[in-house]
């Protein structure tokens, strides 16, 4: 087994004790993204929108550093907050991804860190090269 950790400043930096990802062979393990704004780690806003959208970069960009891209995830897990906010979640994410859409689940939660309003996190497997 190949394991890699990947990192990257364009994501915020961990908060505890994990890595933004880890690749085992294909197979990339994203940890979960909240909202927060790489460049000074503060959450982007109170907005629900604007916080997706900014969890979905970060996604954006751990995909990249990983050697590929958001598209290639093909399991979403979504935790939020308050779940009357699913719809929002369906058309900022349907921003992001090209059909066909990874496997989901959303949830809702009673508590995320740094009170945000959605995290995320997923699993990538990217292509064989070569």
């Amino acid at each position: 087994m190949m394991k890699t950790i990947i990192s990257t400043d364009n994501a915020p930096s961990a908060i505890g004790t994990y890595s933004q990802a880890v690749k085992v062979n294909n197979t990339v393990y994203l940890s979960g993204q909240i909202p927060l704004v790489p460049a000074t780690m503060m959450v982007v806003s109170d907005d629900f929108t604007e916080q997706t959208h900014q969890v979905f970069k970060n996604l954006v960009a751990v995909c990249d550093a990983a050697g590929g891209n958001i598209n290639d995830m093909v399991k979403v897990n979504i935790f939020m907050m308050d779940l009357a906010n699913f719809a929002t979640v369906n058309e900022v994410m349907s921003q992001y991804f090209q059909k066909p859409y990874p496997a989901r689940a959303a949830v809702q939660v009673s508590r995320l860190p740094k009170d945000v309003l959605i995290e995320i996190d997923g699993v990538m497997e990217l292509p064989n090269v070569g």
